[in-house]
């Protein structure tokens, strides 16, 4: 099976933005909708941390978690595969180890906390270091899926290397012709599972995965990858013809459009 015929999956990034409850009951309606994976942002300071809050989340419900994504500066490699490793082992194969080289401007949360600012080379060595080291905790026995964003060519090599699925990191002013081919690039020297990752249904912007100022309609306007129609079937329209142009078959959203596009996920989970 290729990744342009892949089944569809969904995946929505959850943090805690108002009380753990309410978090939880929300946890509860994602699994009762059909998605398949509950993702954390990895954003100090606003949130619970990803690891604890993953681990609640894989015991209400069957299933799947998952960091979205890890910023490799914020953690040295071993704190990360060990991390990644437990959380495999505690919900029993059911975590997904979702990395990246970390968000434009995270230079000034590292400084704040005191920690180096990494080269972009040095960000994705630490990357290469974490998944060595997660293969190892492993062991013969498990292997926690590595989901790698990469936008670089160090970072796509990499990931044609160790990743078990990649999503390609996009700005708003990003052409799709451009990301089609980046995409197509890259699968032909391997063809792994592609994510996309869509931080805009219909007018609502995921504040947690995009900048809040993002602007439906410059992205309506440039036939962007990371937005999708609030419509259901427009919105199954435009992801049969990702999964054509670029293999995507993981589909990642915001929490905020979460009851949007369950009529979408009833039509396309598994086909």
């Amino acid at each position: 099976m290729t990744a342009a015929n892949a089944p569809f999956r969904f995946g929505v990034v959850t943090p805690v933005l108002d009380s753990p409850a309410r978090w939880r009951d929300e946890v509860r309606r994602i699994a009762d909708h059909g998605y398949s994976t509950l993702l954390m942002p990895d954003v100090p300071g606003w949130q619970p941390a990803p690891g604890p809050a993953l681990a609640v989340a894989a015991s209400l419900a069957e299933l799947r978690v998952g960091t979205w994504v890890y910023a490799s500066p914020l953690r040295p490699a071993s704190t990360m595969a060990w991390e990644a490793h437990s959380l495999s082992e505690l919900t029993d194969g059911r975590f997904d180890l979702g990395i990246g080289t970390g968000r434009p401007g995270l230079e000034e949360l590292l400084r704040e906390l005191g920690l180096p600012t990494l080269s972009p080379g040095q960000r994705v060595t630490r990357i290469q270091d974490a998944v060595a080291l997660l293969r190892e905790y492993d062991g013969p026995d498990r292997h926690t899926p590595v989901v790698m964003a990469v936008r670089g060519p160090r970072a796509r090599a990499l990931a044609a290397e160790v990743a078990d699925m990649v999503t390609f990191v996009m700005s708003p002013d990003d052409r799709r012709d451009e990301v089609v081919q980046v995409a197509r690039d890259f699968r032909a020297i391997r063809d792994i599972p592609v994510a996309l990752h869509v931080s805009v249904v219909g007018d609502t912007v995921a504040p947690f995965m995009t900048a809040p100022d993002t602007d439906p309609a410059l992205l309506r306007a440039a036939d962007s990858l990371a937005i999708l129609p609030a419509d259901p079937a427009a919105a199954v329209e435009e992801l049969q013809r990702c999964r054509e142009e670029i293999g995507a078959s993981y589909v990642v959203i915001g929490s905020n459009s979460a009851d949007t596009l369950a009529p979408v996920v009833a039509r396309l989970a598994g086909s």
